[in-house]
């Protein structure tokens, strides 16, 4: 006798998401394991006196969202702080920054997180010095993180405060005098400086997890810089408070560490896993810092860029790490059995990343990985397909690909349309993961703007958005075993969705989601009725 189910969704189109996409009826989940895809007749006859039925009446099910490069702590700030992804301007930002202020009278920091000064209003083009934050506050310490996390922008206060912390080399100076403006090694620093402790952090990671699992997502792939969010995201798991499942890919300085206490790429329980080992090569076009080929179209177009110390970098972009200190983290950590993840945005920088990767002995094996991948060349990407390296890109930030628009400005009309060439990439047989950067967090944006990119290289059908959505970042996390779509004998991990992304294809952003479950566990429910 078949034992009973634990909870039925029927009345569905579920969405395998396998090869072919097969379409069914209703779904069965028992002890956190699909156990049965049909009709919803049939499907029906595991129904028990104590199962729980859902009727979907009509709604998409999908694989749950796997997110495969993500920043939860930043995300969680974004909640808890000033959340500055929606100003439209400077007066906009600053306000928002003012009004936090005031209703956190009795935090010593006023923090802001997600500026993007290249979709406000009129023509402010540079990022945000202490001359403008000092007119949040002239005593109290004010730090705004761009939303690249490339740049943070400091007040008088905070650049003060912090001065012996950031390194020289990476402080925007006009006339020999810092502005404010912090890139790189110095951005890191103050972010360093801004992570929260134990208990502070359990109330970000908190607010950021319930935040992903209200919009599909059902794990992570955590870029992880301190101590504090792995231990956080453990107890979280140990008291049954963590809704999804997190991959930890930690910061290269962890790597002696985890070697030291015997921590491998994929170690740990259910929830909570060791992923790869992250590093950088370069940094972003957002803030001039990712390495080129050739110089930037606009190189010292604006403001404070105009006038950086020679040391600061070129008008190609800059080093984050260098080349041969990269190649010999990569060497290393491959050779201690670690997955290894390098951020490579430009196209000299992901030169620099792939032939490190490549020399590796079992870069397949491993599955190492480039992240963002944003101008890889035709040639690279045949490259990394051969080495079987992992594309893991960020169809959201098409966002900045309109014309006109940051990349036309940066890059030029030429080098803009070769960014994020998602069909090439599958064109060329590359395994490709995408995820959001947390730039914002939000998987069907991600595959609204993956189905409409602006040309055909770019752009993607549904199913293969999708696809690179769950099925990619299971693959990426060495998980397609047990996650990424809905088949006998994986877990239950699944999104309802209000609507069918196949049947909206130029409206997917506005799609809402109905319920998130995740091991046969509802952990999000916004059914409307």
């Amino acid at each position: 006798m078949t034992d009973a189910a634990d909870r039925l969704l029927v009345n569905a189109a579920v969405h395998t998401l396998e090869e072919p996409d097969l379409v069914h009826e209703a779904v069965a989940v028992r002890d956190g394991e699909i156990v049965r895809l049909g009709d919803t007749y049939e499907v029906s006859f595991l129904e028990g006196v104590e199962t729980d039925v859902i009727d979907c009446e009509g709604r998409t099910v999908l694989p749950g969202f796997i997110d495969a490069h993500t920043h939860m702590e930043q995300l969680g700030q974004h909640l808890v702080h000033a959340d500055l992804s929606a100003a439209t301007s400077l007066e906009d930002c600053l306000e928002t920054l003012s009004a936090h202020a005031d209703t956190e009278p009795d935090r010593e920091w006023v923090l802001g997180f997600g500026y993007d000064e290249s979709a406000w209003d009129g023509s402010w083009t540079r990022p945000l010095t202490s001359a403008e934050l000092d007119r949040v506050s002239g005593d109290r310490p004010v730090v705004a993180m761009r939303v690249d996390l490339h740049t943070a922008s400091l007040n008088s206060v905070a650049l003060e405060r912090l001065a012996d912390d950031l390194p020289a080399s990476d402080l925007r100076r006009v006339g020999g005098e810092p502005t404010g403006v912090a890139v790189e090694d110095a951005a890191e620093a103050v972010r360093r400086e801004l992570t929260a402790g134990r208990e502070e952090m359990r109330e970000v990671l908190a607010a950021a997890t319930e935040r992903a699992v209200e919009l599909g997502v059902t794990g992570v792939h955590d870029k992880v810089r301190g101590s504090v969010a792995p231990r956080v995201y453990r107890d979280m798991a140990a008291d049954g408070d963590l809704p999804l499942r997190v991959r930890i890919d930690y910061w290269s300085d962890h790597l002696e560490a985890l070697e030291e206490v015997g921590l491998a790429t994929n170690a740990g329980g259910d929830r909570v896993r060791t992923g790869a080992i992250k590093s950088f090569s370069d940094g972003s076009f957002g803030s001039r810092t990712a390495r080129l080929r050739e110089p930037y179209a606009d190189a010292g177009a604006d403001g404070a860029d105009a006038e950086h110390d020679a040391d600061e970098g070129d008008d190609r972009g800059q080093w984050v790490v260098d080349p041969e200190d990269l190649a010999a983290l990569v060497e290393r950590a491959d050779g201690g059995g670690y997955q290894v993840c390098v951020h490579a945005i430009g196209d000299a920088a992901i030169e620099e990343t792939l032939s490190a990767l490549e020399s590796t002995t079992h870069p397949g094996g491993r599955r190492h990985r480039i992240e963002h991948a944003e101008l890889a060349t035709d040639d690279q990407l045949e490259r990394m397909a051969e080495a079987g390296i992992v594309a893991s890109m960020q169809p959201n930030f098409h966002r900045w690909a309109d014309e006109g628009g940051l990349y036309d400005r940066r890059l030029g009309r030429e080098r803009r349309n070769r960014t994020n060439r998602f069909r090439r990439v599958l064109e060329a047989g590359v395994p490709l993961a995408f995820g959001s950067d947390c730039m914002p967090l939000d998987p069907l944006l991600g595959v609204h703007h993956a189905v409409n990119a602006p040309t055909e290289a770019q752009r993607l059908s549904v199913t293969e958005a999708l696809r690179a959505y769950t099925r990619g970042g299971a693959y990426a996390g060495f998980d397609e075993g047990r996650l990424g779509t809905v088949a006998v004998g994986k877990r239950a991990d699944l999104v309802v969705l209000e609507a069918s992304p196949w049947e909206r294809t130029d409206r997917i952003d506005e799609i809402d989601v109905a319920m998130t479950v995740v091991d046969g566990e509802i952990v999000f429910d916004g059914f409307d009725g």
